[in-house]
């Protein structure tokens, strides 16, 4: 395959890629972020959030990452414009309206993200459930607004354009922990309470 490992990181950053980075390529072209526009990205410190603040910045946008207390430094790191703390103030509260919302961990309900989205904005629900999906089709279907949800799909192409934005310094998958391989049911353990800093690779 073409797609060979970056020169600039590591084997364990580079298994990151697929999983947070193709997921969030998926849906931010989409999107068609354009440049200028205000990107709100809830759960900006996960797998897929770390890399969709990155992708929505080299695209041009205005990134706003949502995490919690101990994410900030991080999520500011990979060049979020604004971090939104979720444990001390609450988005849908602060009067800001988004081109578009990307919710990677269903972590708000859609129907009170939608007041902070703009009246064409699009909606994005890349964690999202079967009612998820209904409540998007419904929304999508009744106004200028948009959700993405869904299975993702990627090409060889995709993962090209990643290394390539990693080869130039602009996207760096965000790793948190590697485990060995005989450390994979904690490894689980560890993702499955749902508070992990981007990926987790097991070393093979």
């Amino acid at each position: 395959s073409s797609a060979l490992k970056p020169a600039n990181i590591s084997h364990a950053e580079a298994a990151a890629i697929p999983f947070g980075g193709v997921t969030a390529l998926h849906f931010i072209k989409k999107a068609k972020i354009q440049p200028g526009q205000k990107v709100l990205i809830v759960g900006a410190s996960g797998a897929v959030g770390s890399a969709a603040v990155q992708l929505a910045k080299s695209f041009g946008a205005d990134v706003t990452g949502v995490c919690s207390t101990a994410n900030i430094a991080l999520v500011k790191s990979i060049g979020a414009d604004k971090v939104v703390d979720y444990t001390q103030k609450d988005f849908t509260q602060n009067g800001e309206i988004y081109d578009v919302i990307f919710d990677t961990v269903k972590a708000i309900a859609v129907s009170r993200s939608l007041k902070s989205l703009s009246k064409n904005g699009i909606m994005i629900l890349s964690a999202a459930g079967l009612q998820e999906m209904l409540q998007g089709l419904w929304i999508s279907k009744t106004s200028n607004r948009k959700v993405l949800t869904g299975v993702i799909s990627h090409t060889e192409a995709d993962i090209i354009f990643l290394k390539e934005l990693i080869e130039a310094g602009k996207f760096k998958p965000v790793v948190d922990k590697t485990y060995s391989l005989e450390q994979i049911a904690e490894a689980h353990t560890y993702v499955e309470k749902g508070h992990k800093k981007g990926n987790v690779t097991i070393n093979i």
